[in-house]
């Protein structure tokens, strides 16, 4: 298998036009504006040979060491470079050589174009199943991320155990990927050009969940899912009944065993979020709103790098949405992306107590 994406990535595929199917370039949510002109800083040739199905983007970087699994051409690297600041670190890596030499060319060229005196990025080869044996230390990194990358993996069990290794307690693995509606046949696993453009190696949602608890994480907190159509006839035909998602997961490398409810209000301190939070599809935290949160959410806002961005309060006295009753607890990345498709962006919100208003929480 990494033979095969070896070549597809690095021979067959030139450009982003040369995809078969729309899976690898198929946009969940907008971008917001301080990210666009984040990318509009990046070389053309570098977003030319990106291939990627979501925006990898988490919250609250600012002097943060990241890792990119499968960083290709590096356009997520040097976009995340600016929002680290000078003071934090991308680290990218992959095991295609082409890839990789493109990605490493244009290092000069990024930081005189961001200012910085000296490297906040570098790419490293290896194997996303295999991050420890390409030289990236257990417990150093705050967050791992990965766009439309872990199908590409035969062992996705091993990817997450290995990016479980190398966060730092309380960090994070926040990535976007293809999902399935089940699990994909052995004859489908076989078909080259499928498993290059990211169908064939889709995971069943379901399995991420039971991989995330086995390997240590907290359970997965969906973010946002956007339908894929494959527009290929003959590859459709393929495939049969068989429906993908492209979908954004955060998971965390948090304590276990909290499970209690909690309130909290967020400070609206984040970059870029200074009015409100998008945390996952259940919560957005409106700043100073009081939200009452599952014990999962307490338990992961308390122990990552969140918890200097929210107060939190005891349990007790009034709280509850003020008008319209918050979505709670999807898991199926199917369903949210059809409740977002009729409903549409932003539909999907936390509690809106807000502290100020009359009636509701105080």
């Amino acid at each position: 298998v990494h033979v095969d994406v070896k070549d597809y990535y690095g021979k067959r595929l030139k450009h982003t036009s040369d995809l078969k199917t729309n899976a690898c370039v198929a946009p969940v949510q907008p971008t917001p504006t301080f990210i666009r002109l984040a990318l509009k800083k990046v070389h053309p040739e570098i977003t030319a040979r990106y291939y990627g199905c979501g925006l990898v983007v988490p919250e609250c970087l600012e002097g943060c060491r990241i890792l990119d699994l499968g960083s290709g051409s590096g356009r997520d690297c040097y976009m995340l470079s600016q929002l680290v600041g000078e003071k934090g670190h991308v680290t990218g890596i992959d095991m295609t050589d082409v890839q990789l030499e493109l990605a490493r060319t244009h290092v000069d060229y990024h930081m005189k174009e961001f200012g910085y005196k000296k490297p906040n990025v570098n790419f490293v080869q290896g194997y996303i199943e295999a991050l420890t044996d390409a030289g990236l230390e257990k417990d150093s990194f705050d967050i791992v991320i990965s766009n439309c990358v872990v199908n590409l993996s035969p062992d996705k069990r091993r990817v997450l155990a290995e990016a479980y290794k190398v966060l730092k307690a309380g960090g994070e693995l926040y990535f976007s990927d293809i999902y399935c509606n089940g699990r994909i046949t052995e004859e489908i696993k076989n078909h080259q050009v499928l498993w290059g453009e990211c169908l064939a190696g889709a995971l069943w949602w379901k399995d991420l969940l039971q991989l995330a608890e086995e390997v240590g994480f907290s359970p997965p907190r969906l973010v946002t899912a956007n339908v894929v159509t494959v527009n290929n006839k003959e590859l459709q035909d393929t495939l049969g009944d068989f429906k993908f998602v492209s979908a954004t997961y955060r998971l965390f490398k948090v304590p276990k065993g909290n499970t209690r409810n909690s309130k909290v209000i967020y400070n609206g301190g984040i970059t870029g979020a200074e009015d409100s939070f998008h945390f996952d599809c259940q919560y957005t935290f409106k700043a100073n709103d009081v939200v009452e949160v599952v014990g999962d959410v307490a338990n992961i806002l308390t122990h990552s790098r969140f918890a200097e961005e929210f107060t939190f309060q005891p349990l007790g006295g009034p709280t509850g949405p003020c008008g319209v009753k918050p979505m709670v607890g999807i898991e199926d990345p199917f369903e949210l992306a059809l409740q977002l498709g009729v409903q549409g962006p932003g539909a999907v919100t936390g509690g809106c107590c807000s502290t100020q208003s009359a009636g509701c929480c105080k």
